[in-house]
């Protein structure tokens, strides 16, 4: 779940997605699905910038909620997992294949075992004194080679500040800077690749000029942004 809180996330279960509407989002885009898929076109395309088909790798969704990304993006990889502190968040993943975390600072997954991992709006929910224990186990259960990749909302966003601000969901968010992301990926001793910044175009712009928006991909302004971080191949 997109928290290190359980119970919370247990009571919020049932009302999540009336809780998450909000009028500056639901203006942005006409159905929230947006905002997954959106999610995951970035991800498929910094595999394909790599000349990595997905088709090839294991993915594990770290705090992955009620299984939105999941069910978009299952399809793309060759196995897609998740995990998740909220038992009954997990209840609504249906056919998914989704494992309790019942320790949020330890992750159900075996070391060495996935080629990718992503938390997606999951970090702004741990408190900070336990985001590098969250990334050192995220990089524990990658292949050497293996991608880690952050996403969150951009706290240099005003519009995102404004959100995440009158959120219920986000009563006791710390937003995660960029500058922070990184350094919790360089501190686990995994390599920075790619760095981007998106949700600059509300969604029907963004398909119809998904150029423009990635005009934008090194500004450090869209609404959200993804930080990509490679396992080394060996500990020398």
């Amino acid at each position: 779940m997109k928290s290190n809180n359980a119970p919370e996330f247990d009571h919020l279960a049932s009302s999540y997605d009336v809780l998450l509407k909000d009028p500056i989002c639901d203006r942005f885009a006409g159905n929230r699905s947006f905002y997954h898929d959106r999610k995951l076109l970035l991800i498929r395309a910094f595999f394909k910038a790599r000349s990595q088909p997905t088709q090839d790798l294991s993915w594990v969704d770290v705090g992955c909620g009620k299984g939105d990304l999941l069910q978009r993006g299952r399809g793309h990889f060759g196995t897609a997992m998740g995990c998740d502190v909220s038992e009954e968040m997990i209840k609504e993943c249906k056919d998914l294949d989704v494992r309790l975390q019942p320790n949020p600072g330890a992750l159900p997954f075996a070391e060495s075992s996935v080629d990718f991992a992503t938390a997606v709006c999951v970090y702004h929910h741990v408190a900070p004194a336990g985001r590098a224990a969250l990334t050192a186990e995220a990089c524990r259960i990658l292949k050497p080679g293996g991608v880690f990749a952050i996403i969150e909302h951009n706290p240099w966003n005003p519009a995102t500040r404004i959100i995440v601000g009158r959120s219920p969901i986000d009563v006791d968010a710390i937003l995660l800077p960029p500058p922070e992301a990184t350094a919790l990926m360089e501190n686990a001793a995994m390599r920075v690749v790619h760095r981007e910044f998106f949700l600059y175009l509300p969604e029907g712009a963004y398909y119809k000029l998904p150029w423009l928006e990635s005009l934008g991909k090194n500004i450090c302004l869209g609404g959200q942004y993804a930080v990509f971080a490679e396992k080394p191949q060996s500990s020398r």
